[in-house]
């Protein structure tokens, strides 16, 4: 077993600070350890205007650096978090894609890069010299076949987040979209299955969790009024093909975070009852093991950015 100090140099300690950025708001956010859970040790929200952020994967994101900066130099100012350096940031939904790649067998190494290469390719439809990846190994599938989660960043939407970071002064180590920081929210050794539904202005998107892991995942593009016939058809594929993956004592959903004004909570849990035969009531801080004090902050501005700085610990 390894030393603590080699451990640590092996994998260096994140901040227990992170920001969150979105189309018409930012948040950021400290949290503390405490007993039962995490505690919210300062946090604070702004404003955007509209047009300031226009979430994209492939087009300029930030109209105005500048005016960019003054709102998070303000918002940092009211947190009292001003002089802090390190940070990890979780980016608006669409302004990266994520999916989980399956590799049939194959004969060779080669002939599995050469096949993820060319998934990653099309499903994100970008040359790989455009994209900066995150890739994480995922339990093979019923089949025994390989299962890779992908997170794909356009280089040139990329720098221009980076960009913006270097200009005030910040060292930040993980640039993530929103629903991983969610979905840390649901990584807390669990057994059941967990489900992630977070909201964003194109859609939503969905993550099945499975042993604290991503097992499904979908990006759904769509209105708000289409999303309770979408969230019907996510919880259909669970039911007839992803609940039992080849084995019968699958375990079913038993916990369901909704996050996001986009999403009716109430009829979600509806819909689940309706394709499920399940009572889902969806989870609130508290459940997740979050401790926000007064209530000062909606969960919803702030379940990202908390999400990444949980992974502090």
């Amino acid at each position: 077993m390894p030393s603590d100090i080699f451990a640590r140099i092996l994998s260096p300690r994140l901040p227990a600070n992170a920001i969150g950025i979105e189309k018409g708001s930012a948040a950021v956010v400290q949290l503390d350890r405490g007993r039962g859970g995490f505690l919210i040790k300062r946090a604070a929200s702004v404003s955007l205007p509209d047009a300031l952020i226009q979430p994209s994967f492939d087009q300029s994101n930030i109209s105005d650096q500048r005016e960019l900066m003054s709102a998070l130099s303000d918002l940092l100012t009211s947190s009292g978090l001003l002089r802090q350096r390190k940070w990890s940031v979780s980016l608006p939904e669409t302004a990266t894609r994520t999916a989980i790649i399956t590799l049939e067998s194959t004969n060779s190494r080669r002939e599995q890069d050469e096949m993820l290469e060319w998934k990653i390719e099309r499903g994100f439809g970008a040359p790989l010299s455009e994209l900066r990846l995150a890739r994480e190994a995922l339990p093979l599938d019923a089949r025994k076949q390989k299962r890779y989660l992908i997170t794909a960043g356009h280089l040139a939407v990329v720098a221009e987040y980076e960009s913006l970071f270097a200009a005030m002064g910040w060292q930040v180590g993980l640039i993530l979209p929103r629903h991983v920081g969610e979905e840390q929210w649901l990584r807390n050794g669990h057994r059941g299955d967990s489900l992630l539904l977070t909201s964003h202005d194109e859609g939503f998107t969905a993550v099945l969790m499975r042993d604290n892991r991503p097992f499904v995942m979908r990006t759904v593009f769509c209105e708000s009024a289409d999303c309770d016939d979408e969230i019907h058809r996510i919880m259909l594929f669970y039911r007839d093909r992803a609940g039992t993956n080849g084995d019968d004592a699958a375990p079913p959903i038993d916990r369901l975070l909704v996050i996001g004004n986009q999403l009716d909570r109430q009829r979600v849990s509806q819909i689940a009852q309706e394709t499920l035969g399940a009572s889902l009531k969806p989870l609130d801080p508290t459940d997740v093991g979050l401790m926000i004090p007064g209530r000062e902050i909606s969960f919803d501005l702030i379940a990202a950015p908390a999400g990444l700085a949980k992974m502090a610990w």
